[in-house]
């Protein structure tokens, strides 16, 4: 479940000196539950789609919060990834990525959220993907250009580009329009840089109380996560356009005796994207259900028994209504 924002007073974390508030706090001993003083913020992952924002996230957790997949805009809802050490508590917030041009309802709500999502935090991590500098890419630079908080210029997947001079060719052109905090390499796939990022974010986020108790990993609950591991595994085995005309609302979510029990609908757009779904005699529709199960089983630690139905709902996607009703909330 999640819960509402620490108040913070304007522009906390944007300095290296903590100030009054942050010097008071450290002596009182802000903690963690280790006796140390502690550091906390909120810190969005911002990018186009596809740039590895899910990815990253779950590497900075140690643990699967956000589905990732080879489609763009697998990412639709932010999700909050909670992070507990000795030196602080950082809360990641992964977001849809951003789309330069949004025709649909479902992309309109993706871009609101994610630039809402600017509001609450203490910085932002900006992802790029190495070797690539899109319309895109440059529209969000302008946008986070505006803002009065760090921003991390972090450039992903630099373990694609084998020749090194490329890649400083490639940080002076994205880097000569704007003044970042700090511009960190990583491969977020291959957890390379992804440590020292966590260090350099958390360097720079003021001393306080920690928000969230220090077990927790994630805002969601197990019935959204459910929906999520039940939608990678459609796009995993789906092809094409289909993925972007389906979504997931879990019905029933319940405990009985040492099983959990879900009940999920998987809505689509036409009655054929309904039957490739299912496939013939029901096989893709069954491996699809196996997929999620093993995936939600790891997740939850506990045995699942997951029903699936496939109902259509012509051009949900386009409709700020429908979205409403199937969960997607501002």
């Amino acid at each position: 479940m999640s819960k509402d924002k620490q108040a913070q007073p304007d522009g906390a974390g944007a300095t290296e000196d903590l100030g009054e508030l942050d010097r008071m706090l450290a002596a009182a001993g802000s903690q963690t539950g280790t006796g140390e003083a502690a550091r906390f913020g909120y810190v969005a992952l911002i990018g186009r789609p596809n740039v590895g924002k899910s990815t990253l996230m779950n590497q900075l957790l140690g643990q699967k919060v956000s589905i990732v997949t080879y489609k763009p805009q697998t990412t639709r809802q932010r999700i909050a990834g909670i992070k507990t050490t000795r030196e602080g508590q950082v809360v990641y917030l992964d977001t849809p990525g951003i789309h330069a041009s949004a025709g649909r309802a479902l992309n309109r709500y993706m871009n609101r959220v994610a630039k809402a999502t600017f509001r609450d935090v203490e910085a932002v991590l900006f992802l790029l993907e190495a070797g690539r500098w899109t319309r895109q890419d440059r529209a969000i630079s302008k946008l986070l250009a505006q803002l009065d908080i760090p921003v991390f210029l972090v450039i992903n997947k630099v373990d694609t580009l084998d020749n090194k001079q490329d890649l400083l060719s490639y940080v002076q052109e994205v880097t000569q329009d704007h003044e970042y905090a700090e511009v960190l390499m990583i491969s977020a796939l291959k957890n390379q840089g992804v440590e020292e990022l966590e260090q350099r974010v958390l360097e720079r986020l003021p001393f306080s109380m920690p928000f969230y108790d220090e077990d927790q990993i994630t805002d969601r609950s197990e019935r959204f996560l459910a929906a999520e591991f039940l939608r990678e595994a459609l796009t995993l085995r789906l092809h094409q356009e289909l993925p972007y005309s389906l979504t997931v609302v879990i019905e029933q979510f319940k405990r009985q005796g040492e099983v959990v029990h879900i009940h999920a609908i998987i809505w689509v757009e036409r009655d054929s994207q309904k039957q490739i779904v299912i496939g013939k005699g029901g096989q893709v529709l069954k491996q699809i259900g196996r997929d999620a199960r093993k995936a939600l089983e790891e997740l939850l630690g506990e045995k699942v028994f997951l029903q699936t139905w496939v109902k259509v709902s012509k051009d949900w996607s386009r409709s700020e209504r429908m979205l409403e009703r199937m969960g997607f909330d501002d």
